[in-house]
């Protein structure tokens, strides 16, 4: 397995450092409006709720809440229940919402590769680690909670 020394809320704060590094020195054609803040405020808002909640529920089930560590349960109520990745949707959530407020073009890449990554170093390993871990409750879950939402 490939050791991951760079956890996924460091590549939020990588995102971050971006979203506002492209507001600041490439912003590329601007949008801003009261409507724009608001919705990104929401986003940012319910992105954190998603990361809150879904961390308490790894807490409750006394299971590891940092990647390949520590899995001794798989949560599937509460967010868990409507997305097998809330607190990696929360942290593109943030994104979004942060690009979205600061009105930056630009900036409005940075979800989408933080997506990408997260996607190809966290969630496709952890899903086969979980395959091996928990056979028939990982497949019965995935056939009826999608990935993302």
């Amino acid at each position: 397995m490939v050791k991951r020394t760079i956890y996924p809320p460091v590549w939020l704060l990588l995102g971050l450092t971006a979203i506002f590094t492209c507001n600041e020195y490439l912003s590329g054609p601007r949008f801003t409006s009261l409507s724009g803040q608001v919705l990104g405020g929401v986003f940012i808002i319910t992105g954190l709720w998603l990361l809150v909640s879904a961390g308490g529920l790894f807490s409750r089930a006394k299971t590891g809440v940092i990647p390949f560590s520590n899995v001794s349960a798989l949560v599937t109520e509460g967010v868990y229940r409507y997305t097998r990745n809330p607190m990696y949707l929360g942290m593109s959530l943030v994104l979004l919402g942060c690009a979205v407020t600061v009105g930056a073009s630009t900036a409005l890449l940075v979800p989408p590769l933080f997506v990408v990554i997260i996607w190809l170093r966290f969630i496709a390993p952890e899903e086969a680690m979980l395959r091996d871990i928990f056979p028939d409750q990982f497949a019965a879950y995935c056939a009826r909670v999608r990935r993302w939402i």
